[in-house]
């Protein structure tokens, strides 16, 4: 059957078949010039000045909490804060350095966006956009400074094996990267193809090309590093892992965006995030404003570090406690019961449903994400 095309023509009409659009083509803004909605200096929270007040519910929570992270320092355990960008946005930067200096978290975790605040929250002072505006102005997220800065500290750390949230913290921490020169990038790919960093070698390559990026020193001074927590891991010496989603973040709208860079670093910090799953047993693990990233990363991290015990002989991990934290009201269930039945609103919650899941003793926690930490802070310092 033959359609007619709109100019009359009888022979059917050509459909034009869609294909993917040309990120080169994308026009970017200074970030300077964005209008940002949060400033360091008006967010960050003192860890010395008082808490606001808790639910009274909460409050029991977070002592309970407290004397979890005792015993699994002592121990010698894992102690896992997965966290969402709020928590960052909120604030509560300084209050998760001070966890991280005490010796109170030996590993943090973080989404894309996480990530992204922590930089420019470091280097500019302020973050966070509208994003009704500036979609439909076709400027949200095409700010320079932010997608090309994290994509260098992540080519960078690549060729020292690190991952995502290392590559970003250091890059903070350090105020800046050190490059190859163009010509030693090409002649190590050219005289070793089988190498394992060629792939990570021929990214930065093409970048600093595409990008006209010099090698050399790239000093990026970060004026505010003490509102990042990626920076403050870095410094102290702990895990931080990032766990980004392609298309997730606003650091796919530049025409620097390479996907293979977003992935490499991904996928090597789901092996450190898995790593001190492994170190879980009489542990503890935070989920604090994580709705999404949090419950699926834990999920399959415990897996594999599951079944590589099992392979071993060992027992599964256990006897660890998680502690999830939100501010919505959990579904109405009471998540010490259990997982609910499907007929139930709150077997759909995601943030709860699969730490349910996950062995040892989920507890649900309804409160402010920087309030839970500003006062876990307290009671971990007045032992």
């Amino acid at each position: 059957m033959s359609t007619t095309a709109p100019n009359g023509d009888p022979r059917p009409a050509v459909r034009r078949k869609a294909g993917p659009i040309d990120l080169a083509k994308l026009r970017t803004r200074p970030l300077a010039e964005r209008n940002s909605l949060t400033r360091a200096e008006d967010i960050l929270i003192d860890p010395d000045a008082s808490p606001p007040p808790l639910p009274a519910l909460a409050v029991g929570a977070v002592g309970e909490c407290a004397a979890r992270i005792r015993s699994a320092r002592a121990r010698g355990a894992a102690i896992m804060l997965i966290y969402g960008a709020h928590l960052l946005r909120n604030g509560a930067a300084a209050i998760v350095g001070r966890l991280i200096e005490r010796g109170w978290l030996t590993h943090v975790a973080t989404n894309g966006a996480g990530a992204i605040h922590d930089w420019e929250y470091a280097w500019l002072g302020r973050s966070t956009e509208s994003v009704r505006e500036n979609v439909a102005a076709g400027c949200f997220g095409t700010w320079d400074e932010t997608s090309r800065n994290i994509h260098l500290a992540l080519m960078a750390g690549a060729l020292d094996g690190l991952g995502f949230g290392q590559s970003v913290g250091r890059f903070i921490a350090e105020d800046g990267t050190a490059l190859p020169e163009v010509n030693t990038l090409a002649n190590a790919i050219a005289d070793d193809p089988a190498h394992p960093l060629t792939a990570a070698r021929a990214d930065l390559l093409r970048a600093m090309r595409e990008q006209r990026i010099p090698g050399g020193t790239a000093r990026i001074e970060h004026r505010w590093r003490h509102a990042s927590i990626l920076a403050q891991a870095w410094s102290l010496g702990i895990p931080a892992t990032v766990h980004p989603g392609i298309g997730y973040d606003i650091i796919t709208c530049h025409p620097v965006f390479n996907g293979a860079v977003i992935g490499r670093a991904g996928d090597l910090d789901f092996r450190l995030f898995a790593g001190s799953v492994d170190r879980l047993d009489g542990g503890v693990a935070l989920s604090v404003g994580s709705a999404i990233m949090g419950p699926q990363v834990f999920e399959k991290s415990l897996s594999c570090a599951n079944n590589l015990r099992l392979q071993h002989g060992r027992p599964i991990v256990s006897d660890h406690a998680i502690y999830v934290v939100d501010l919505q009201d959990g579904g109405g269930w009471d998540w010490s019961q259990g997982e609910p039945p499907k007929t139930s609103a709150a077997y759909y919650l995601r943030f709860c449903k699969s730490y349910v899941r996950m062995g040892g003793a989920m507890h649900y926690v309804q409160c402010d994400n920087a309030a839970f930490a500003h006062h876990l802070l307290r009671a971990l310092e007045s032992a």
